[in-house]
């Protein structure tokens, strides 16, 4: 009956030992899960931003004004009868 009360109990000693291991690796892969959700979180926060930012450069490259710009500084384009003064002492 003792060697039966025995194995008994160390049998229940092994389950709580494995039940422990698996606990605690659970609980690991929980935590990396965590880490792994706020940085995600961040990053989409980042790309909303982001995409904020290209809407208004959207809104900004309709303008007229943003046309008139582009068109005098890169293609150096002026209106009729403008005068345009360039300085050559540089």
């Amino acid at each position: 009956m003792k060697k039966h009360k025995f194995w008994k109990r160390l049998f229940v000693l092994a389950i709580a030992v494995f039940l422990t291991f698996i606990f605690a690796d659970q609980q690991k892969t929980l935590n990396q899960y965590s880490q792994n959700s706020e940085e995600l979180k961040a990053q989409i926060e980042k790309e909303k931003e982001y995409k904020e930012e290209l809407s208004k450069q959207k809104e900004d490259i309709t303008s007229l004004d943003f046309v008139e710009k582009t068109a005098r500084e890169k293609l150096d384009m002026y209106y009729p009868n403008e005068r345009v003064y360039i300085d050559r002492g540089m």
